[in-house]
């Protein structure tokens, strides 16, 4: 108000269940008499040693004292070029209008211009947030008003969008509108970036444990992604927009996949360090010495690795975990899982999780390790029977 801002302000429904207000208020300031001040002034580009500069029209009273000129449009040729009097009287040009030249939009009035900035925005929504929460402790609640965005908090959940009294009220009459279904599918994406954020927690603890134990939180993880994946495919019923509702919690899911691929190269540098420290010559002792404190130290981290066990392992758990997932769909939906939706689920859950991938290189370590069995058998046959 101290600016010469006039707000109108009407309170709605105070005694029904959406007491609320509403405020109009100006977009230019009144002086301290009363009188409305300019949103924006003309500002005549003035002239003077090449040099340009732009003023009010008050300003240039005193700028023309200086020296500073106005520019106007005269006629060259066929063209029309903006120039100083004093430079056109030189030339002998004629002015073909009578305005000088200015800036597109004006000066606005600063008073205007602090009213429309973000930085006042800001200040205004946090005034708003302190009055709200003191009153909310006046009353005894526990809830809090934060008028920082989710970004500015450090949150990466999407927020909810506006429902309004019309999206609300086609509700209550058991109409499904847009804007209340968007809100669902986000707080259902929510809830899911919340629950894959503590199943990646658990799976990080478990990674110095025994396989078993890895493969049991990645089936579990898994199960998580298949279940949402279902109930988003449900509610959306289109892939696009499950794609589009999943990019929030991508990076999330990266993290998981970089979580299997750190395992992984831990137990690739370990069998890289043993073969060269087999074949190290003995008389490289420090460097030997230095290979083996390695190898100890992976060996504890990688808890013995192995990709091949780890795919048995979860290929023995993911029935009954996808058994579980199903039930839970059912007990929810209180209706059996569609299979073609469940299938398409698994696929979309086998494809954001990069389970793919990994199958073909277990399934390639399986058919090298076979071979290799098959070569070994082969040489210790023709070892022990020289004629064959």
């Amino acid at each position: 108000m101290a600016d010469g801002m006039c707000a109108d302000a009407a309170i709605h429904d105070t005694d029904g269940h959406n007491p609320h207000a509403h405020i109009l208020l100006t977009v230019r300031p009144l002086d301290e008499q009363g009188k409305w001040q300019y949103k924006t002034e003309k500002e005549y580009l003035c002239m003077k040693n090449g040099e340009e500069r732009g003023f009010t029209a008050a300003e240039f009273r005193t700028a023309q004292a200086d020296g500073w000129e106005k520019q106007y449009p005269y006629k060259v040729g066929r063209k029309k070029v903006y120039m100083t009097p004093s430079a056109a009287e030189t030339q002998g040009l004629v002015r073909a209008d009578k305005h000088p030249k200015s800036t597109r939009y004006g000066r606005q009035n600063p008073i205007s211009e602090r009213w429309n900035s973000e930085e006042q925005l800001v200040a205004w929504r946090a005034a708003w947030a302190d009055v709200s929460n003191r009153y909310l402790e006046r009353a005894g609640r526990e809830e809090r008003i934060d008028h920082r965005s989710n970004a500015a908090r450090g949150i990466d959940e999407i927020p909810t969008i506006h429902e309004g009294v019309a999206a609300q009220a086609l509700e209550r009459k058991g109409i499904i509108s847009d804007r209340c279904e968007i809100n669902r599918q986000i707080k259902a994406d929510n809830a899911m970036l919340r629950e894959l954020k503590a199943e990646i927690k658990k799976l990080a603890a478990l990674v110095a444990r025994t396989v078993p134990a890895i493969a049991e939180g990645l089936e579990k993880l898994r199960s998580r992604v298949l279940i949402y994946c279902y109930q988003l495919s449900h509610i959306c019923s289109g892939k696009s927009h499950i794609q589009k509702s999943l990019a929030v919690w991508k990076p999330e899911l990266e993290r998981y996949t970089g979580l299997v691929q750190q395992i992984k190269a831990k137990s690739k540098e370990r069998k890289t360090l043993v073969a060269e420290k087999k074949e190290l010559p003995i008389y490289h002792v420090k460097r030997h010495k230095a290979l083996a404190v390695r190898i100890a130290e992976l060996k504890a981290q990688a808890a013995d690795f192995d990709p091949v066990e780890l795919y048995k392992a979860r290929q023995v758990i993911r029935p009954a975990q996808e058994k579980a997932a199903e039930q839970q769909l059912e007990d929810a939906m209180h209706e059996k899982p569609s299979l073609i939706m469940l299938l398409s689920a698994k696929q979309e859950t086998s494809h954001l999780l990069g389970a793919d991938a990994e199958e073909r290189q277990a399934r390639q370590l399986i058919m090298h390790r076979n071979q290799e069995q098959y070569r070994n058998s082969l040489s210790k046959r023709k070892r022990n029977d020289p004629e064959r």
